[in-house]
């Protein structure tokens, strides 16, 4: 008998919600990728000089790159630490049968793509950049999607998303304990009150405006105890409740998809291609991203699927798995992060890296772009079942059954 179907669709307030956020992530996603345009071309014209005194341009301690990647970056992990504690702890993926598929299928998603870089760079002094192709940029993904305007099924949507969440919480955790290079224990336990006192300034509305001084100690002392700064982005946001932090989330996101993820695209991205040279670097991030995050994805869903005896549902089919293990090799944002801290801003392996990370980012666009486009007369069908089975309330009847917010 076959167990449970996968890609289901959760509860309408979950779908709805997730709709509202692909919609910011799309708008992000084409800023991101016009920053990255615009850093590559000028980085390879005859005014590259200048993109590099900008990059280079020191406010405070720190350069304008290394403010982008520090500083606005905890922004776009503060934002991705709310959406984490909203999913894990109110929204579908509390339903440990619902949260198994996508947080399988990114590690499935990292491990292959991981495997992949260490196959390729075996014997050679790059194997600290193992975790490079690991990263999904969701908003990149989504973008592709907009540019393709496809009717992508809004189960589908949902794995996409949550898989790039889990994803997220899985990239922080290799940040924060593999890409340590020293260790200061005096501001790390520093870190521990502040962030208590950051979380206990939320219960009361007249100590919240403590809340950005902590923030901004926080943020300091992560930097100084040399555990990247990102970091804590996501503890910070792990202490805002529940309902404070959609609520949160929603003024946030479009900060973080807006100027936060751009700007640090644009002063990553800019890497001359003549001068940088083709290594196992390259090779291994981009045949990562493009086969080991399809492969990955694909095969954790398959086994998914064989072990607890569910099926697809009736309306998809392997291409369209397949076709999402594509979009998850959009590994721009935290690629980029993974490669600087793994070889160094601006040194010649970073800039291989960062080629690896462009050329397999649009690869494996292109591939899921085609590949969704051709089923996508298919989800056109879909979507228009549900609009037509809508009731009164605008909510398609496929989630009557599960209208009502988990939370």
């Amino acid at each position: 008998m076959s167990g449970p179907s996968l890609f289901s669709r959760g509860t309408w307030p979950e779908a709805r919600r997730i709709a509202e956020v692909l919609r910011a992530e799309t708008v992000g996603g084409l800023l991101l990728v016009g920053a990255a345009a615009i850093a590559l071309i000028w980085a390879n014209s005859p005014w590259a000089d200048g993109y590099r005194v900008l990059s280079e341009t020191r406010l405070g301690p720190l350069t304008l790159a290394a403010w982008a990647a520090d500083g606005l970056l905890a922004i776009f992990f503060f934002v991705a630490g709310l959406e984490l504690k909203r999913e894990f702890v109110a929204g579908d993926l509390r339903d440990p049968r619902r949260a198994a598929l996508p947080v399988v299928a990114a590690v499935g998603g990292m491990a292959v793509p991981a495997l992949v870089f260490v196959l390729i760079n075996a014997g050679t002094p790059h194997l600290r950049g193992w975790a490079i192709p690991t990263a999904t940029d969701i908003a990149f993904a989504v973008a592709v999607l907009g540019l393709i305007s496809t009717h992508l099924p809004a189960p589908m949507r949902i794995f996409l998303l949550t898989l790039a969440v889990v994803d997220d919480l899985l990239a922080i955790a290799i940040i924060a304990i593999f890409y340590t290079s020293s260790l200061h224990l005096l501001p790390l336990l520093a870190v521990l009150p502040c962030v208590a006192l950051f979380g206990l300034a939320w219960r009361f509305r007249r100590t919240r405006l403590l809340l950005p001084p902590l923030a901004l100690l926080t943020w300091y002392l992560m930097h100084e105890s040399g555990v990247h700064p990102t970091v804590a982005g996501v503890l910070l946001a792990f202490t805002v409740p529940v309902r404070t932090g959609e609520t949160l989330e929603h003024h946030l996101r479009p900060l973080s998809a807006g100027l936060a993820v751009p700007v640090f695209a644009f002063f990553s991205a800019g890497v001359a291609i003549a001068g940088a040279g083709l290594s196992t670097i390259t090779v291994g991030v981009a045949a990562g991203l493009v086969a080991g995050k399809a492969i990955g994805i694909t095969g954790a869903t398959w086994l998914v699927q064989r072990f607890t005896r569910a099926r697809l549902a009736d309306e998809l089919s392997w291409w369209d798995v397949l076709g999402l293990g594509l979009l998850g090799g959009i590994g721009f944002t935290v690629s980029l992060l993974i490669g600087e801290l793994a070889f160094g801003t601006g040194t010649a392996r970073d800039d291989q890296a960062k080629i690896g990370v462009l050329a397999g980012s649009l690869v494996a666009a292109l591939l899921a772009a085609v590949l969704l486009r051709i089923r996508n007369r298919h989800y056109r069908r879909i979507a228009e079942q549900e609009s037509v089975d809508a009731d009164a309330d605008g909510i398609p009847d496929v989630y009557q059954e599960n209208r009502q917010d988990p939370a």
